[in-house]
């Protein structure tokens, strides 16, 4: 099914509001809940279920609904409809917490996009969603990810949404050390990994955590300045010096001993 051709823009800067402009009968898949407007002509449904096959039989959505609720997604997405038959309306959606919102264009991604579970906001009916298993240990269990990811196939636009600001890298052959649950995104031909972060000295006093997640090949990277777990982090630990502190070994240790 070749994808709805929406127009869109992205408004704000810190907190960001994605406009899409759909003509008649152009559809828009978005995460439950994520609406913020929309104009009279647009209806929408919740369904199970991405659009992308529409002779998709009860079984087929099921599982399809049943992929979503693996990587803790809601089981439903909303499709909404320009039901009008003349001129364009809008609905606009946002993010659950303060961020950035990138569009993405998934006809110039042959091999797809890889997502953090987390970070799907809206895509035009045709987009395929569905489950990419992390095949490493370390990655899934250490690298603020989780085994299971999400994959967004198809040749239209698609939306994702970040903490904090978004960076995107190209790397060509290369190597480049993340934060942990700070890669919001990646091609397929990059190898998502975990690895230590220094040596003893640097694991158990430099704030850094104990390990870095790494990203190797050729491809896009998208990495979020600030992801949401990062952020209830420093605001728990006060900020400043206590959130950096609290990032080591030893600032960990000396926090328990200071809520007991």
């Amino acid at each position: 099914m070749r994808s709805h051709d929406v127009d869109y823009r992205i408004l704000g800067s810190d907190i960001q509001v994605l406009e899409v402009e759909l003509d008649p009968q152009e559809t828009i898949i978005a995460e439950a809940g994520a609406m913020v407007y929309m104009d009279e002509a647009i209806a929408f449904e919740t369904k199970m279920g991405d659009g992308s096959e529409p002779d998709q039989g009860l079984m087929g959505k099921l599982f399809s609904a049943g992929t979503r609720l693996i990587t803790g997604e809601s089981l439903f997405l909303t499709h909404f409809t320009h039901r009008g038959s003349h001129g364009k309306s809008r609905v606009a959606f946002s993010a659950p917490y303060p961020g950035t919102i990138v569009a993405l264009d998934l006809g110039a991604l042959p091999g797809g996009l890889i997502v953090q579970k987390d970070g799907f906001l809206a895509a035009a009916k045709g987009t395929k969603i569905s489950l990419h298993f992390n095949q490493k240990f370390g990655a899934g269990f250490f690298g603020g990810e989780g085994f299971i990811l999400q994959k967004l196939t198809g040749d239209g636009k698609a939306f994702v949404h970040a903490g904090g600001t978004i960076i995107e890298k190209r790397l060509t052959n290369e190597l480049l050390r993340v934060d942990t649950g700070c890669v919001v995104a990646f091609e397929p031909g990059i190898d998502f990994s975990v690895a230590r972060a220094g040596g003893l000295k640097s694991m158990l006093f430099g704030g850094e955590g104990l390990l870095l997640a790494t990203l190797r090949g050729t491809g896009r990277v998208w990495i979020q300045s600030m992801p949401i777990k990062k952020l209830v982090r420093a605001l728990a630990a006060g900020g400043g010096n206590a959130q950096k502190e609290s990032g080591s070994v030893l600032g960990g240790l000396v926090n328990g001993w200071l809520d007991e």
